[in-house]
């Protein structure tokens, strides 16, 4: 029972940290294409576009995150008293 939780609360936090992880690593792919074809060696110039990406697929996924969210939140309290037997 306890693993089985432990890997439901691992899938649950890699699902809602995908999309974020995802846009901001092609975020930083591109930036580095171009600062490479560009030939501009700024360390810094890849963080506001990527606290950007970061911050627009909050924006737009947010609903369907926190939508699973409650559901396992929902899932784990209505399953406590079959936990207790």
């Amino acid at each position: 029972m306890v693993i089985s939780l432990g890997q439901k609360a691992l899938e649950m936090a890699l699902m809602l940290s995908a999309p974020v992880l995802i846009a901001t690593f092609l975020v930083g792919l591109v930036i580095s294409i171009l600062q490479s074809a560009t030939q501009i060696q700024e360390m810094t110039l890849s963080y506001i576009p990527k606290i950007i990406a970061a911050y627009l697929t909050v924006l737009i996924l947010g609903a369907w995150m926190l939508g699973k969210l409650l559901d396992y939140t929902k899932e784990l309290i209505i399953n406590i008293p079959s936990w207790l037997r």
